[in-house]
């Protein structure tokens, strides 16, 4: 098993377009497949309602979530939620600069 080597300074590239990890399912793997909810929900076994929340920013993925995701949609559970990190970091930047004004 390979094992990602981490640093203190590890970063993602500031270039990319920030996008939250319901907008990547919904845009990178439900909507090539013609995939909707409903049907996701029944392959993954996550609840209808959690991913249409997932998929309007209203739940945050969870490890589980990131697992089910991964398996069927042949990615990494790391992926999902490196996605929601780096979502949820840019949010909390966003409000701390919001508040410091």
């Amino acid at each position: 098993m390979e094992l990602i080597q981490l640093s203190p300074h590890l970063d993602v590239d500031p270039s990319l377009r920030l996008r939250s990890p319901g907008e990547v399912l919904l845009l990178d793997y439900m909507l090539p497949a013609t995939m909707n909810h409903q049907q996701l929900a029944r392959r993954t076994g996550i609840r209808a309602p959690h991913l249409r929340e997932f998929l309007t920013d209203a739940r945050p993925m969870t490890p589980r979530q990131a697992m089910r995701l991964a398996f069927v949609l042949d990615t990494s559970p790391l992926y999902w939620l490196v996605l929601q990190a780096r979502f949820d970091l840019a949010r909390e930047a966003q409000r701390t600069a919001s508040a410091h004004r």
